[in-house]
C-alpha cells in the first residue's frame, strides 16, 4: 500500500516524505482509534499521539511487516493503554452518520438506526473482542495481520472473532426486541 521508497526517504530524514507518509496514514489510524475508543476527541488525541510516535520512531521500522500493520500496532497499543488507565466506561457520543439516501425517509431512518445499533453493540464488547472486530471488519485486516498487530497467536484471533460475532448477534437481537442498551 505504501511506497517503500517513500518510507525509506522518511527514514533517511526527508521531511517532505515524512509529511506525505503521515498524511496518508492519518485517516486509517483515526478510524481504528475511533472504533476502539468510540469518542471523537479521544480518538483524535490517540491518533495524534500515534503519528508523533511514528515520526519519532520511523527509524525502528523494519520491512519485516507492512508499514500500515506496524502503524496500526502503535495506535492499537495506545488505545489499549488508554483503556487500562481509564478502567471505566467509554464515552458514547451521539454522532451524526452520513448515509446515502436513495430511498424513502423511512429507509434512511432504518439505516441510521441499524448503524447506531451496530456501533453501540461494538462498544459493548469486551476490549479484546472489540479490538479484533474493528481491525477485521472496519479496517479490513486479515487474520494474520491482526495477529501480528496484537502480537497474538492466529488461533486466538480466530477465537476472539468467533466469540465477538456471537456476542454481537445476541446484542443486536436484544436491540431488535427493544432490550436495554448499555
Amino acid at each position: 500500500m505504501f511506497d517503500l521508497e517513500l518510507i525509506r526517504s522518511a527514514q533517511a530524514g526527508d521531511r517532505d516524505a515524512m509529511i506525505r507518509l503521515l498524511r496518508e496514514i492519518e485517516t486509517p489510524l483515526y478510524r481504528t482509534a475511533y472504533y476502539l475508543i468510540n469518542h471523537e476527541q479521544d480518538a483524535l488525541d490517540v491518533t495524534q499521539e500515534a503519528l508523533i510516535r511514528i515520526y519519532t520512531n520511523i527509524s525502528s521500522y523494519r520491512e519485516q511487516a507492512q508499514f500500515l500493520t506496524w502503524a496500526q500496532r502503535i495506535v492499537t497499543n495506545l488505545c489499549i493503554d488508554r483503556f487500562r488507565k481509564q478502567r471505566e466506561s467509554v464515552h458514547i457520543d451521539d454522532m451524526e452518520r452520513v448515509l446515502p439516501s436513495p430511498g424513502s425517509v423511512e429507509e434512511e431512518v432504518m439505516k441510521k438506526n441499524t448503524a447506531k445499533d451496530i456501533e453501540e453493540a461494538i462498544s459493548q464488547l469486551p476490549q479484546n473482542f472489540r479490538t479484533v472486530v474493528v481491525l477485521r471488519y472496519i479496517q479490513d485486516f486479515s487474520y494474520g495481520e491482526i495477529a501480528e498487530i496484537l502480537n497474538l497467536p492466529l488461533n486466538t484471533v480466530k477465537s476472539h472473532l468467533f466469540r465477538a460475532r456471537k456476542l454481537l448477534q445476541n446484542l443486536l437481537r436484544d436491540y431488535e426486541k427493544g432490550g436495554v442498551r448499555g
